[in-house]
């Protein structure tokens, strides 16, 4: 038992250590987990032949992931993905097999190894992809949708792949096999409900255990977690996801399908279900632990031994499969019209080899397709290639991105067609707003964006705007600063919006130049620049979100209006002389303690008025409030339920 205790906590520690240091230098904790594993294991030699045991184990993180996958698509939005699930996912895994297994046949393999092992390395690594995908916030850019439809595909594909490598065995091997047949069966003995089955009757297995899966998700789910959710005990809850998960592995891995897709199947059938947000939060602490337990597995499992005897071989094939596959990628991302960099996006994510790599090479050996010298050496490979795709996501970071981004901001200024009483600086969701309000009350204005992208979208819901930077002097001259009657600057770079303020007061001071603020040191820092009218981008809406929290909670409407207006006036009244204070500190720094003592006033005398019991009557008298009348807080809350 304290062996086992001693091996956690250096699997643990290793994590803790080489995590949190690989995601501060920038390397993303995929490659973090990759590190911690070589460390620990070929490199101080830590841990051993467990190794293996526990990678097994490990790959539950994927059937995890992969069900969690699944609850995020309702099967409407697969059905919306067909053509590209198919077309672009189909394509990439035909296109690299047949390439792959045509090099195989070249080297001199046979054609039946030769396509197995263009199977195997046609897929991805659907855990690391997905996780830097998440970190990086990648999932919803057109690369990175494209990229999941490809990944889904291969995730299906698995199924016709172990179906079809049995029946390309080798018959040296199965004779092999076969004289050490004592050993081989006790070595291979697992539990299945389809082994020795004809094939109509393995076949009629294989529908029923999917139907289970469908039939008993869609309408067994539902009464079972009211059940269990009407206990009030959250660990209950836990438990039955995790039942829920386990036993679906456990059923397609009897009928020899893919415990993953099994669980992804589930996942979409129970998409649409009430209980989905609650299984996602159960669930996804265990999916991390243990998908950073197998990343761990794969460095610690690297044989430097074996690797040291055919570097050459290895570093080869790891290259050749990586440009292979990111060749056929980004083919298919010219075809299917990927544009920017999102196709290189697309092509640099996918091109390494995927953890399914490890279960396919163990399922050839044992049905006698691919020697055991010839899985070690392309385990080795698949290792490498997804220990090197953290560094195609930094390529991409640091020299890929900067490159579109670059020519996007040299892309010339256009030509501004039109003037207006108010020029906008940036239509984002801020000035887009602004934009909106003045337009429908005849207001002429002139939009300028340094966003591409932004003014195209703009553009295609008939909102005339122009590309360019708004701090240009040339381009305000064009844009007709010198007859506009105001300047609302809502660009996101707080420099260049206090700059572009001072800049207007000096050289155009009859423009009012009305600003949003990011934060109260932005706003003081706009007012110092003379910016004529400022507000706080979330300042309003927060002040509004917290007066109908209050009505939520049962404090009635109007007294909650009168709580909100009383801590709008006290901030109005401590504005100016937090400014100055403000102002003092900035230039000596020893009125920075009287600024906070000011700022830790305010709040203390808005905690005061909040709670002072002569509130209402003072409310009454200086508001002139009056009761509503009867009735009127229900309509309140009708009109609340409404919006």
């Amino acid at each position: 038992m304290t062996a086992y205790f001693i091996q956690a906590f250096i699997y643990l520690c290793a994590a803790v250590i080489a995590v949190p240091l690989a995601k501060r230098l920038g390397l993303g904790s995929v490659l973090g987990y990759l590190i911690a594993g070589v460390v620990i294991g070929p490199v101080v030699g830590l841990v051993g032949s467990e190794t293996n045991t526990l990678q097994h184990f490990a790959e539950f993180g994927v059937v995890m992931m992969l069900f969690l996958v699944g609850l995020e698509l309702e099967p409407r939005m697969l059905w919306g993905m067909r053509n590209k699930l198919l077309g672009l996912g189909g394509l990439q895994v035909g296109l690299t097999t047949a390439v792959i297994t045509a090099a195989g046949l070249w080297f001199g393999l046979v054609w039946s190894v030769a396509l197995t092992v263009g199977l195997i390395f046609a897929l991805s690594s659907t855990a690391i992809v997905l996780q830097t995908f998440n970190e990086k916030s990648l999932t919803k850019t057109e690369g990175g949708k494209n990229a999941f439809s490809v990944l889904l595909f291969q995730d299906i594909a698995v199924i016709p792949m172990l179906a079809l490598i049995p029946l390309l065995a080798l018959p040296e091997l199965v004779e092999k096999a076969q004289s050490l047949v004592g050993q081989a069966a006790e070595h291979h003995e697992e539990l299945s409900l389809v082994a020795g089955l004809p094939g109509w009757a393995y076949g009629i297995t294989v529908l029923l255990a999917i139907a289970i899966v469908v039939i008993g998700g869609h309408y067994l789910s539902r009464p079972l977690f009211r059940y269990v959710a009407s206990s009030g005990l959250r660990e209950i809850f836990t438990a039955t996801a995790l039942m829920l998960v386990i036993g679906i592995a456990a059923l397609m891995s009897l009928v020899g399908l893919s415990p993953a897709l099994g669980t992804f199947l589930a996942g979409v059938v129970l998409a649409n279900s009430e209980f989905r947000h609650e299984l996602e939060s159960n669930i996804e602490p265990f999916k991390g632990l243990l998908l950073g337990l197998f990343f761990i597995t794969v460095g610690a499992g690297i044989d430097f031994d074996v690797l040291a005897s055919n570097i050459g071989p290895v570093l080869g094939i790891t290259a050749a499969v990586m440009l292979v596959k990111a060749l056929v990628l980004f083919l298919l991302a010219f075809i299917f019209r990927i544009k920017s960099s999102d196709r290189w996006l697309f092509a640099l994510s996918l091109a390494q080899a995927g953890e399914f790599g490890f279960v396919l090479l163990s399922y050839t050996v044992q049905n006698h397709v691919i020697p055991t010298e010839l899985a070690q050496m392309l385990s080795l490979v698949v290792a490498l290639s997804m220990f090197l795709t953290p560094g195609l996501f930094i390529f991409f970071d640091k020299v890929i991105l900067p490159r579109y981004t670059i020519s996007e901001n040299d892309r010339e200024a256009d030509e501004i067609t039109e003037k207006g009483t108010v020029i906008i600086a940036g239509v984002g969701r801020f000035g887009q707003m602004v934009n909106r309000f003045l337009r429908a009350n005849k207001i002429e204005t002139v939009v300028l964006d340094q966003s591409v992208s932004q003014v195209e979208n703009l553009r295609k819901i008939n909102v005339k705007s122009f590309y360019g930077d708004a701090t240009q002097p040339d381009l305000l001259h064009t844009a007709g600063i010198e007859d506009a009657a105001m300047l609302v600057i809502a660009i996101d770079n707080n420099e260049r919006a206090v700059e572009l303020t001072q800049y207007i007061k000096h050289t155009y001071p009859k423009v009012k130049i009305f600003a949003r603020a990011f934060d109260r040191g932005h706003h003081f820092e706009l007012k110092h620049a003379g910016a004529d009218f400022i507000v706080s981008e979330t300042y309003h809406s927060a002040l509004e979100l917290g007066k109908e929290a209050l009505i939520n909670l049962g404090v009635h409407p109007f007294k909650a209006e009168q709580k909100k207006a009383t801590l709008r006036e006290l901030e109005l009244c401590y504005k100016d002389s937090l400014y100055e204070m403000w102002k003092k500190n900035s230039e000596d720094s020893k009125y920075s303690t009287h600024f906070r003592e000011l700022f830790i006033e305010l709040e203390t005398a808005i905690a005061k008025a909040m709670k002072s019991e002569s509130f209402d009557e003072q409310a009454k008298v200086e508001r002139g409030w009056t009761p509503p009348p009867k009735g009127y807080e229900k309509q309140m809350n009708e009109l609340s339920d409404e919006r």
